[in-house]
């Protein structure tokens, strides 16, 4: 995940969403935060510069500065055992609301949110029969 703000983004994710940080390292002027659920220690996210290239140019760095800020970059599904207990917990964090608990069409409820970055965020629970 590309992050603009390590510190606000390990707040967030360690804090707010309750993953362990796993390894925390600054390269060449860059930060890599290596973050994960306790219950998948096999599943990792990466919170990284928007560009972690050191020979990227200044005109690309800029240009994944603004996409991040758009919120176009690509984001993570988290899976949830409760959807709507989730979704009020992040909320009163103050974290972004995208998208409210919905029953979706395909199997799920889930919710959406942004992170402190603008990274896409979603919350799934397969809905109860």
């Amino acid at each position: 995940m590309a992050v603009d703000d390590h510190d606000r983004a390990l707040a967030f994710y360690r804090d707010v969403l309750d993953l362990e940080v796993r390894d925390d390292v600054e390269f060449e002027g860059m930060r890599w935060v290596t973050v994960g659920s306790p219950s998948q220690p096999d599943v990792n996210i990466v919170l990284e510069p928007p560009l972690a290239d050191p020979n990227a140019s200044p005109a690309d760095r800029e240009a994944m500065a603004q996409l991040l800020a758009k919120g176009l970059l690509p984001g993570v599904i988290f899976g949830t055992d409760d959807c709507d207990a989730t979704f009020e917990r992040i909320c009163a964090a103050g974290a972004e609301v995208l998208q409210e608990p919905v029953d979706q069409p395909f199997g799920v409820r889930d919710c959406a949110f942004r992170d402190p970055a603008g990274n896409l965020l979603r919350f799934s629970q397969p809905r109860r029969s």
